[in-house]
């Protein structure tokens, strides 16, 4: 279940429509002159009055929407850095255009291709990866453990994106992300294409990371105290930071068994690294182990440029009419079943 279309903030329908009349949205998909480079020259970040690197700022991942997490098979034996800025050039344009003429069918229940322009933040797509895992090298999730493979599949797929299978008795049937909870950690911080914005806010003990999708705020600290005792398990975990170097690292565990990342359990682990690449452009990896699920550990990365855009209230419940059409539909399957009405 998807929720693009039913919390449309009214600046971006205005935005697509003025777009639209200005030229097609198929020409402002070509209006891009190129993929921008990504530095790995070291940077020196500005600091703070207490010394630190200073991240703060608003940044967005829109730009990486559509950006698959593994490596494409077109690419079979490559490693993201042996592309040549004219592959990616050509990957990313034919990703624009797919998104100027509507998602796949299978993104919405029942086939709907709803105008793109209606969904996405921005047409000016300036992806800087191809795919996302940098690690392993080959671009592919570990195989999962034999434990992984026989466990049963979450309700609602809560991290995963994947459509709720079902049966709908109750809300329950349902992912945390699907009810307006969460989307679960490191799932918050993937690319959305919508309500995705966020906010870095430093102090000399702590930094909070602010989201605008589910509207979440994860306040961090840096004194190193130990982790809350293993039996207590919050959906967005429990988190430490540090810094090595430029870099702010992030450790996160004690996660409960529902918001699970891509199956995990709650012996998920993430660890997730923040640096300046220039003033205007931050890096953030991460890298996730459950040794339940996944054979090792895997690690991706993206982008993250700088934005002056507004972050804006996410108001998922006030608008979630899906959740209880899905739980009358499924009544309505049950009666026609019963009278014979069903197809």
């Amino acid at each position: 279940m998807r929720k693009n279309v039913r919390r449309l903030p009214a600046r971006l329908v205005a935005a697509a429509a003025a777009a639209a009349v200005a030229g097609g949205l198929t020409a402002i998909a070509q209006q891009r002159s190129g993929v921008e480079p990504v530095p790995r020259t070291p940077y020196a970040a500005p600091r703070t009055p207490w010394g630190h690197p200073d991240l703060q700022g608003t940044y967005s991942n829109d730009d990486e929407t559509g950006t698959p997490m593994e490596r494409p098979a077109a690419f079979e034996g490559r490693t993201h850095d042996s592309l040549t800025p004219a592959e990616l050039k050509r990957i990313v344009d034919e990703r624009n255009q797919r998104f100027v003429e509507g998602v796949s069918g299978d993104e919405f229940a029942g086939g709907l291709r709803p105008p793109t322009h209606l969904i996405f933040d921005t047409f000016d797509r300036r992806n800087r990866r191809a795919w996302l895992v940098v690690d392993p090298p080959d671009g592919k999730i570990p195989p999962l453990t034999d434990a992984a493979q026989r466990r049963p599949r979450p309700a609602g797929g809560v991290s995963t994106n994947a459509n709720p299978l079902g049966p709908f008795n109750s809300w329950l049937d349902m992912g945390l992300y699907d009810r307006c909870i969460t989307r679960g950690i490191p799932a918050s911080m993937m690319p959305a294409g919508y309500g995705s914005r966020y906010e870095i806010v430093q102090s000399p003990d702590s930094v909070a990371i602010r989201y605008e999708m589910v509207h979440e705020t994860r306040v961090i600290p840096f004194d190193r105290r130990p982790v809350v005792s293993p039996s207590i398990r919050q959906y967005l975990g429990d988190a430490r930071a540090w810094w090595e170097g430029e870099t702010l690292v992030v450790e996160t565990t004690n996660f409960t068994d529902k918001t699970r990342f891509r199956g995990s359990t709650d012996k998920l682990k993430v660890t997730e690294r923040f640096s300046r690449l220039t003033d205007n452009s931050l890096m953030y990896r991460f890298t996730v182990e459950d040794p339940d699920t996944w054979a090792t550990s895997w690690t991706g990365e993206y982008t993250w440029p700088a934005t002056d855009e507004l972050m804006y209230e996410y108001a998922c419940h006030e608008a979630n009419y899906a959740l209880g059409n899905i739980l009358r539909g499924a009544r309505q399957r049950e009666r026609d079943a019963k009278s014979g009405s069903g197809r």
